[in-house]
């Protein structure tokens, strides 16, 4: 017989609440304009993290790369680029909920929140590198890097931020969903 894996109600329930969160939590920002488009200081992060660390891995990313994605088509400014978001701000998620794993504490999901939050970073300078400099606004090498520079502050911003207030969410929360029974990581 074949050993078919079935999600839950409860497990989908979940992952369309921390989605919707995560949307919430990035347009919940402040612009900053910049000489080559814009960059934003926002709470999405912190969600994309606390999605790996409570729901895992797989379930954790598909809310960090849906409710990030979501929020991009809703908004002109980033609905071209929201395809790259999903896939981004999912590897977040399941980077934190990978190194998250089941059984964890504080500390781990700090480990989890900083691993999440350098393997975004990497890939969003990346983007703004390859993608938006150089393919998107036609320039050069050294122009790209410093498009990548101007990014450098708003993104180690939110991943401090993240850091901080992900695991600390994680533990109030992981109380209140077993309590409940909701707990699923």
């Amino acid at each position: 017989m074949e050993n078919k894996k079935v999600l839950t109600t409860k497990q989908l329930v979940l992952v369309g609440l921390l989605a919707a969160l995560t949307c919430v939590g990035s347009g919940m920002r402040i612009k900053v304009p910049e000489a080559v488009g814009t960059s934003a200081f926002h709470l999405g992060n912190i969600l994309c993290a606390l999605s790996g660390i409570l729901l895992g891995p797989w379930l954790g990313g598909l809310a960090a790369a849906m409710g990030s994605a979501l929020y991009d088509m809703l908004d002109p400014l980033y609905i071209s680029e929201s395809w790259l978001t999903f896939l981004m701000k999912g590897a977040y998620g399941i980077v934190a909920g990978l190194v998250c794993g089941k059984n964890w504490g504080y500390g781990k999901a700090v480990l989890a929140s900083v691993a999440g939050a350098l393997t975004y970073a990497l890939l969003y300078l990346c983007k703004t590198f390859f993608y938006s400099g150089m393919l998107l606004y036609g320039l050069t090498a050294d122009a790209a890097w410093a498009n990548v520079i101007t990014k450098l502050p708003a993104t180690t911003f939110n991943a401090v931020v993240a850091v901080v207030a992900a695991p600390l969410l994680a533990i109030a929360l992981r109380k209140a969903l077993k309590k409940s029974r909701l707990l699923i990581n």
